[in-house]
């Protein structure tokens, strides 16, 4: 392993805007303290369902969910698409730390009642619309136990790929060696985890896709096909050949093609519907539908 400075931590931290997490793509946004920075309401959309989020993996998970959730033809799930700048702290705006306090995207807002209800991280929202409309998640004890445990492998999981494995690797201003391989190993433990399961039945959850394939495939399937930190030389992902077969059949699902580009804002114009309000937006021959000006 390659020397670098010896780092002594104090015996009670302090944050140091000049110091190391203070510089690099996200250090705008990155403080020790919750809550509201500046005055700004959340629009509100014509549909019972408000979702205010990012094209990351988190929010795919959700905009894929409610456009499978129409494919199957519950029409309650039409939904209005928000987008969130995270690079322009909108997720710290007073409407948006109302929806959830954890200031993180997605957050969605379900009108359909008497009042409004709030549902906030991702797999909650997962779970909330499944409930609400009996799909995507098995009522039976040991399918569903089967389901929500993937799920919840997923969320636990995440952070390593994403916080750990994709920062370091991908976006930290300095590149430290003993993260990286931390981190590095722990992704592909995962994704062995995953390819064992896969080995052994057609969707994580047994035999019927779910939400936890829903949940999972933003950031492994991404992650398999390259799409994830331009890491899939380096994690030799090819070696995973039933994530890999996974990942390509759940990406060719009509809805997913359509949930995967909303409130997207990186890579292909073609590829990027910044706000969905309707499901006409998706009409790829009317370019400033697919790609309007940000």
């Amino acid at each position: 392993m390659s020397n670098s400075s010896e780092y002594t931590p104090p015996k009670v931290w302090a944050w140091n805007t000049g110091g190391p997490a203070g510089v690099g793509r996200f250090a705008s946004m990155n403080r020790p303290t919750a809550g509201a920075r500046h005055e700004k309401e959340l629009p509100v959309g014509k549909h019972p369902l408000q979702l205010y989020s990012l094209g990351t993996p988190n929010g795919q998970k959700v905009t894929i969910m409610l456009e499978e959730l129409l494919a199957l033809g519950h029409k309650g799930a039409e939904y209005d698409a928000w987008l969130i700048k995270i690079n322009d702290n909108d997720q710290f705006g007073s409407g948006f730390v109302a929806a959830n306090p954890n200031s993180k995207i997605p957050a969605l807002v379900d009108h359909s009642g008497a009042k409004p209800i709030r549902v906030f991280e991702s797999g909650a929202i997962l779970v909330w619309l499944a409930e609400k409309f009996g799909a995507l998640l098995p009522k039976d004890g040991a399918a569903r136990a089967e389901c929500l445990s993937w799920l919840f492998w997923q969320m636990g999981s995440a952070p390593y790929l994403g916080g750990g494995f994709g920062h370091f690797y991908a976006y930290a201003p300095v590149k430290i060696e003993y993260a990286i391989d931390r981190f590095t190993m722990e992704t592909k433990r995962q994704l062995d985890v995953l390819d064992r399961r896969l080995a052994e039945t057609p969707y994580l959850g047994g035999d019927e896709y779910t939400i936890a394939d829903i949940a999972v495939w933003p950031w492994y399937g991404g992650l398999a096909k390259g799409l994830l930190y331009g890491g899939g030389e380096f994690l030799a992902v090819h070696e995973y050949k039933n994530v890999v077969k996974w990942a390509d059949k759940i990406g060719a699902r009509p809805a997913v093609k359509r949930g995967r580009i909303v409130n997207r804002l990186q890579g292909d114009p073609a590829q990027q519907l910044h706000e969905r309000h309707d499901a006409s937006d998706f009409d790829l021959k009317t370019q400033d539908k697919v790609a309007p000006k940000a």
